[in-house]
């Protein structure tokens, strides 16, 4: 018999807020007592604070991820026509990033067993138009940062990290945001370090960089109503880093507490690999900080991807899909050039991934009900 009395949602943001809920109230009335809700007190407090948990120099608060990203690569003197690499199987928001900054982006496959950028692929990918690799540390775990960085220096590359699920991730003693030019992260409010909003912040230790950045996101005025180059609007707005700053001491802790509940997983999971039922590799231990928690249901699996995924929600289990079609096969992108079997990995991994709830404060016994579930639901097959 199927438990079904117990309703696990794929995130729940109460088990964060709560605790904390009256110094976050308490960090937006200040804001608004202030009234500096544009480049405020708390945008300046929080960007010296999220470049020190990054090891880094420089913060400047954007936007979203999304123009993270465009900015980076802007500030960083990547022009229209320079062609940037990436991986297929990201969110769009990447692709989309090289896209607004006018460089010509280069899609690659991925490895199979962790869903990274493919650097083997991504080597046969460059030309001499090719300035950057735009590696994503997908699912909370960091691409390798020595191999990236060999990488970038066999062939005078430029590093931006997409560190939009990677908050505090590490790896081989590097934090991701630390390893390239700069880096992008978003505040989106499901992320480890999440906003009430959009939000999004771009690290690095280059002072030009970061000069150049702080204009670009004023409409390109490195003072006020002085206009020095085309720029444009977004800012991270003071009151989203009030609140940020309330939430980032906790982080650690939080990710954690997601690392935890990923090593159950990884255990129940074990005695599933025979029935198709795959987790995809931790290479970080405790690096890893698990934005998600992402399984492949393989063809080995008695029950498919989607009828799994509709009975588990029949039976108060939410779980998602990132992503459901890479980015070389999305409607809008048809116009790159890109068709389906150019990245086969990609591909197949986009059929097989189910993404099973994670969030700080998912209990043994929450992990342990949603294995069992499935578990259950295959021999039920």
């Amino acid at each position: 018999m199927i438990n079904t009395a117990l309703k696990i949602p794929f995130v729940d943001l109460t088990l964060q807020h709560e605790p904390i809920q009256g110094q976050i109230e308490q960090a937006i009335q200040s804001v608004l007592q202030k009234g500096d809700f544009i480049l405020g007190k708390a945008l300046a407090e929080f960007e010296t604070a999220f470049a020190t948990a990054c090891g880094v120099q420089y913060a400047v608060g954007v936007a979203c991820g999304t123009d993270a990203i465009a900015l980076a690569l802007q500030a960083a003197g990547i022009k229209p026509g320079d062609e940037v690499i990436l991986p297929a199987n990201t969110f769009i928001a990447t692709l989309i990033g090289v896209l607004h900054a006018q460089a010509t982006p280069i899609l690659v496959d991925c490895d199979p067993e962790t869903a990274l950028i493919d650097l083997k692929a991504a080597e046969k990918a460059i030309t001499p138009k090719t300035k950057a690799i735009l590696p994503v540390h997908l699912y909370g775990q960091m691409v390798s940062p020595q191999q990236l960085k060999d990488f970038a220096a066999a062939h005078n590359l430029l590093i931006f990290e997409d560190a939009a699920q990677a908050h505090l991730a590490e790896r081989e003693g590097y934090i991701a945001g630390s390893i390239g030019k700069a880096a992008a992260f978003s505040f989106y409010p499901s992320k480890n370090l999440g906003a009430v909003g959009d939000g999004g912040i771009v690290v690095t230790n280059d002072p030009d960089v970061a000069q150049k950045l702080r204009s670009l996101r004023n409409y390109g005025a490195p003072q006020k109503y002085i206009h020095t180059e085309p720029g444009t609007n977004s800012r991270l707005d003071t009151l989203q880093a009030a609140v940020l700053n309330v939430k980032l001491p906790h982080l650690k802790q939080w990710n954690l507490q997601r690392n935890t509940a990923a090593k159950e997983y990884d255990v129940l999971f074990t005695s599933l690999k025979n029935k198709g039922i795959i987790p995809i590799q931790n290479q970080s231990q405790t690096g890893h900080i698990y934005h998600l928690y992402v399984v492949r249901i393989t063809e080995n699996c008695p029950i498919n991807r989607e009828i799994l995924q509709t009975k588990l929600a029949d039976l108060g289990i939410q779980t998602g899909i990132h992503y459901p079609l890479p980015c070389h096969l999305q409607p809008a992108y048809k116009y790159l050039g890109y068709k389906e079997g150019d990245f086969p990995v990609a591909e197949t991994l986009a059929k097989q991934i189910l993404s099973l709830p994670m969030y700080p404060g998912l209990s043994q016994t929450q992990v342990k009900q949603v294995v069992e579930t499935i578990e259950q639901l295959l021999g039920a097959s």
